[in-house]
């Protein structure tokens, strides 16, 4: 059967397409017949990895089979602690990748939980309760308020029929539902008002459905199946650390069989030499750099859950350190998912409306002045209709509506919730900042009838008593209203609503409209003691117009601080939603979202580009509205084409595919579903969209120790080969033993290099443009840094040896002496480098002491050091001897060369640059950028 455009087909022509009647429905053997055909009702959820081979696969990496290598080799040597060490970090390792991927395949799982678990149906003329999979294409269901719609079906009827869908459109509010044809082909999901969608919530009425398609065939199976053959993107840092390890390890291996053969070839023992390589080997490859590197990840992960962001896969975290663009849902993200009325327009007026949310303080103003309601009668009369004419509450908890507790911070008492309809609730919150709430009118007014808002009137009615008399009151779509009114409440007094004052109505409600509100009128009559209030349109004539609510979802307060941010970072903030274009044009200028000059694109034009085309333009569009699933999918993928790091934020099903095809997938923790969820690489504890800013510079901090590490570690490594290196061209016997080379690379690797990666971010951190997705780790001079420190390492350590073996070249004593005079210049200058490695200038540029961790760090390898130099029982096993005053001398002016010679050489260039290109108040650039 034709599986699209079923919205322009009348019910009568899809009764007799899918041969049932109204009255009938299936039968049960046809039913049955027509499930072998198109299967169960239910979202597959593809093939599942066994969890054993999804642990196994995490030891296929390059860096982990090095690993298992270098554990071996350590095991030959006897150096059983070291092999132990290289095991516990292997494992540790596993561990994590195979907790991460597989809580990540549970996000299909998620999905099926939105499908309803039953269904009423009707089968051969009776109403049959059956388990939702077993409808099938031209089943009749019967849904009410509170159901879930079990499939995608066409409305045969519908009864003032709400259902919201903000989990597959974006949809900010209930979208009303009625049964009549809609002629237009290429109408978005948003604005399909006479189809029922699976997965999505009816919150008012009822009505009875076609069934026209089941299973993965549903908008909620496309969803499913593009979750199912998204891939899960690699992040930068994997990438990077992948590369690096198979550069390190390639280059330590070609160093130490050169350090070898030129030891053997200046007449070196090839036993001796061959356990010095291996030795080198082992300590070249930094093999603690996966546990340094998750170390630093979970402590970021830490530091982020008091920030709000819970973090589901530890890469992720250095992955937004490094987004380009942030791809933004609207709904709950920027705004606060909570629509208030912010204007109101009576008597040719123009008033404000104070306050945000559903809590019920606020002001109305005129000429910026707060009015009296008391000395304003039209004014009352208007919030009177609002508070009345709805079915809405409001209530004060002390807890929110998923039980969670309130953070002890928040003041106790002080939240608000609605329940019903968020319009109707926007206009009892506006009735109660002036203190007319439903419950203190219901002492003076009493509904006696209500006749409900429907789809084709657009307006909601109610007949209350009040004062022994009877009031209609009225309130909907102003151009339905407008046709029902015939006086209008004006400077006080009811007058005939005249065409002069009609069309000035009408233009005030068009203007709202373009400012991306969205408006109601409000009405009311005095009902005469003889007339009969048993048909709507008896109530709903001659009324008396009053006024017009605009109302919209305010963005929420940190946001536009949150996006400047973003913007001086260098980071685009991109908004997609499912909202009209109007409204989130409106709320993405006032956010900062769309600058001057700046593309806004709906879903229907995206829908007519070809990937090509979109992605030529991809770059100039900030805005996308009224888009489908399958659309965000897209704009990530072309995002992603033209080399940016995209960050996905959402919080509905339709989310989820295009957060999983991100860099990294952002959720909402409290209004996001399991799915969206389950999809994603962060999730967001408030649903703020400030809490994304804080975790890119937790990001960027990240990234930038993994850099400081690496560096320690590379330079370290590298001083340590140059020197054997050196030696061995120079012909001068080894300067260091294995077991030297071997306590060196436990000691100086173990706690300074991950106490840098717990270091203090630099103060511009948030001022740089984000790093390109493809930069080399070695990138922005970190390579030319490594070389250069390790090169002096290297040189001096040598020196230090020279000038203490020199003094008797002979003497097995004095080599044994310099031996130890080159252990403690290498452990010395690889400590005193460790604080150079703080900064990306030199140490000068930061206080040494403002990390704590890494000055108890080097005092603790200071004191090893001693004692290994010191206790005679240690003095053995590691071959040193006890230096006097010269040696110390010696080995620490050697050591501190190579970072205060180049440091020094930094800050003089720096002042050289300085004078050259004068000064440059870092404020100035700061203001210039917030401007931009």
């Amino acid at each position: 059967m034709e599986q699209k455009n079923w919205h322009q087909w009348s019910g009568d022509e899809l009764l007799e397409r899918f041969g049932v009647t109204r009255e009938q429905g299936l039968t049960q053997e046809e039913a049955a017949r027509r499930q072998e055909r198109y299967g169960v009702n239910e979202l597959a959820e593809g093939q599942r990895i066994s969890p054993w081979l999804l642990f196994l696969n995490q030891f296929k990496d390059f860096m982990m089979l090095i690993l298992m290598g270098a554990t071996l080799i350590s095991g030959i040597l006897g150096e059983y602690l070291d092999a132990v060490t290289i095991i516990a970090i292997i494992v540790l390792n596993g561990v994590l990748g195979f907790v991460q991927e597989f809580r990540a395949e549970r996000s299909l799982r998620a999905l099926k939980q939105l499908s309803a678990p039953h269904a009423n149906v009707l089968r051969e003329g009776v109403v049959r309760h059956i388990p939702a999979k077993d409808l099938v294409p031209g089943d009749i269901v019967i849904l009410e308020n509170g159901d879930r719609i079990p499939a995608d079906i066409r409305w045969l009827s519908a009864n003032s029929l709400d259902v919201e869908e903000s989990a597959l459109t974006g949809e900010s509010h209930p979208v009303g539902k009625h049964a009549e044809t809609i002629r237009e082909a290429d109408v978005p999901l948003g604005d399909q008002k006479n189809i029922g969608f699976m997965g999505t919530m009816i919150t008012r009425g009822s009505g009875r459905g076609l069934v026209i398609r089941t299973g993965m065939d549903t908008e909620m199976g496309k969803i499913a199946d593009l979750i199912q053959n998204t891939d899960t993107q690699e992040t930068p840092l994997q990438r990077r650390l992948e590369q690096l390890g198979k550069i390190l390890i390639y280059l330590a291996l070609a160093l130490t069989v050169l350090v070898v053969v030129v030891g053997i070839l200046h007449g070196q023992p090839a036993g001796a030499m061959f356990f010095a390589g291996v030795s080198l080997a082992v300590a070249a490859i930094p093999e603690g750099l996966p546990a340094i590197v998750t170390i630093a990840l979970a402590l970021g992960v830490q530091r982020m859950i008091k920030r709000k962001a819970i973090v589901r896969k530890l890469p992720s975290v250095e992955t937004l350190g490094c987004a380009s663009v942030i791809c933004s849902d609207k709904t709950g993200t920027l705004t606060q998912n909570k629509m208030t009325v912010t204007r109101l327009w009576l008597e040719g007026r123009s008033l404000e409306v104070t306050g945000e949310g559903y809590e019920p303080i606020g002001q109305i103003l005129e000429n910026k002045q707060p009015i009296d309601i008391k000395m304003d009668q039209s004014l009352r009369r208007l919030l009177q209709v609002s508070a009345l004419c709805s079915n809405a509450e409001i209530s004060e908890v002390d807890a929110d509506v998923r039980g969670r507790k309130k953070p002890k911070e928040e003041p106790q008492g002080t939240h608000w919730i609605l329940k019903g309809d968020p319009t109707e609730g926007a206009l009892v919150v506006l009735a109660s900042k002036m203190g007319l709430t439903p419950a203190a009118l219901s002492t003076s007014y009493r509904r006696e009838r209500e006749f409900p808002f429907d789809s084709k009137r657009k307006m909601m009615s109610v007949v209350v008593t009040h004062q022994g008399g009877r009031m209609a009151l009225v309130k909907g779509a102003p151009d339905m209203l407008l046709d029902k009114c015939a006086y209008i409440l004006w400077e006080g007094k009811v007058v005939p609503f005249t065409g002069t004052l009609r069309s000035r109505v009408q233009a005030e409600n068009e203007g709202m409209a373009r400012s991306a509100l969205r408006v109601l009128g409000l009405a009311y009559r005095e009902v005469k003691p003889h007339e009969s209030m048993a048909e709507e349109g008896a109530v709903e004539s001659q009324l008396i117009f009053v006024g017009l609510a605009g109302m919209i979802d305010p963005p929420r307060r940190e946001a536009r601080d949150a996006i400047a941010v973003c913007r001086r970072a260098g980071i685009k903030t991109v908004m997609i939603t499912g909202d009209h274009r109007l409204t989130a044009e409106a709320i993405a200028t006032d956010l900062g979202i769309l600058p001057r000059g700046g593309v806004s694109m709906s879903g229907q034009e995206l829908a007519a580009l070809s990937d090509e085309e979109l992605d030529r333009r991809v770059d100039d569009t900030y805005v996308y509205s009224r888009v489908a699933p399958e659309h965000k999918l897209r704009i990530v993928k072309a995002l992603q084409s033209k080399g940016h790091v995209v960050a996905m934020t959402g919080d509905g099903v339709n989310d989820a595919p295009a957060i999983k095809a991100a860099d990294i997938g952002i959720a909402m923790g409290i209004t996001g579903t399991d799915v969206s969820k389950e999809a994603s690489s962060l999730i967001l504890s408030d649903d703020n969209f400030s809490s994304i800013v804080a975790a890119i510079e937790e990001g960027r901090s990240i990234y930038e120790n993994i850099r400081k590490f690496i560096r320690y570690l590379l330079a370290s490594n590298v001083g340590e080969i140059l020197t054997m290196f050196f030696a061995m061209l120079a012909g001068l016997p080894l300067p260091l033993l294995p077991i030297q080379i071997l306590w060196v690379n436990l000691v100086t690797d173990g706690l300074p290099a991950m106490a840098l990666g717990v270091d203090q971010p630099e103060k511009d951190l948030m001022e740089h443009k984000p790093r390109g997705a493809n930069e080399n780790i070695f990138a922005r001079r970190l390579g030319w840094k490594i070389l250069s420190r390790g090169l002096l390492i290297g040189l001096c350590t040598l020196a230090a040896f020279w000038l203490t073996y020199r003094v008797a070249p002979n003497d097995p004593a004095q080599l044994a002496k310099a031996q130890s005079v080159a252990f403690v210049t290498l452990v010395m200058a690889q400590l005193i480098h460790v604080f150079d490695c703080r900064s990306s200038r030199s140490i000068f540029h930061r206080n040494i002491l403002q990390n704590r961790y890494l000055v108890l760090a080097v005092l603790s390898s200071v004191l090893l050091l001693l004692g290994v130099m010191y206790i005679e029982a240690l003095q053995p096993i590691f071959k040193t001897v006890p230096l006097g005053t010269r040696e110390w001398a010696i080995s620490l002016v050697a050591a501190g060369i190579p970072t205060f010679l180049l440091g020094a050489g930094s800050v003089w260039s720096g002042r050289r640059r300085r004078n050259y290109n004068g000064p440059r108040p870092m404020a100035t650039v700061k203001s210039t950028n917030i401007r931009a």
